[in-house]
C-alpha cells in the first residue's frame, strides 16, 4: 500500500516588482519514490498558465532547510530567521520563491515517519517491478 503526504504551503514569488505575491503550493511525497520530493504550482501561478510540478531529492530538502544546497535545477538556502527560498532553474529563466521553514521542517517530520531517512531502499519495492517487467515482455 502506498503512503503519500501532501501538504499546501504558500509560496511567495519573488519578482522585480516591490511586492511579492503569495500563491499556493502543495508539497508532495510517496512512499513508492522513496528519495523524491515534489512540488506543484497551479497554473495561475505559472507563466504559461499551466500546473507545474518540480521533483528533487527529499536529502535536498533536508539540507536547504540548514544551509545552502543544491548545484543543479533546484537549489535552496535558509533567508533570515523563518524562510527557506527555493531556486528553480530551466532554459526558459528562473524562479525564486520563499516558503515558511516550519512549514517545510513539518513536511519533512511528516515524510520522516513514513520512511526514515536511510531506510529509503527498503521501500522500492524492486522485486515488483521486476515482476511487472518480466509478465510484460512475455
Amino acid at each position: 500500500m502506498s503512503t503519500v503526504i501532501e501538504q499546501t504551503v504558500q509560496a511567495r514569488l519573488v519578482a522585480s516588482a516591490p511586492q511579492m505575491e503569495s500563491v499556493p503550493a502543495t508539497l508532495h511525497y510517496d512512499r513508492r519514490d522513496p528519495f523524491a520530493v515534489r512540488i506543484d504550482f497551479p497554473g495561475p501561478a505559472t507563466l504559461e498558465g499551466t500546473d507545474v510540478s518540480w521533483a528533487f531529492s527529499r536529502e535536498l530538502l533536508a539540507e536547504g532547510v540548514h544551509e545552502p544546497a543544491g548545484l543543479g535545477d533546484v537549489r535552496l538556502r535558509p533567508y533570515g530567521y523563518d524562510r527557506t527560498v527555493l531556486e528553480f532553474h530551466a532554459p526558459e529563466g528562473m524562479a525564486m520563491v520563499h516558503i515558511r521553514t516550519g512549514d517545510l521542517r513539518r513536511f519533512l517530520e511528516r515524510v520522516q515517519e513514513a520512511v526514515p531517512a536511510g531506510r529509503e531502499h527498503l521501500y522500492l519495492g524492486l522485486d515488483q517491478d521486476l515482476t511487472e517487467l518480466l509478465r510484460d515482455a512475455a
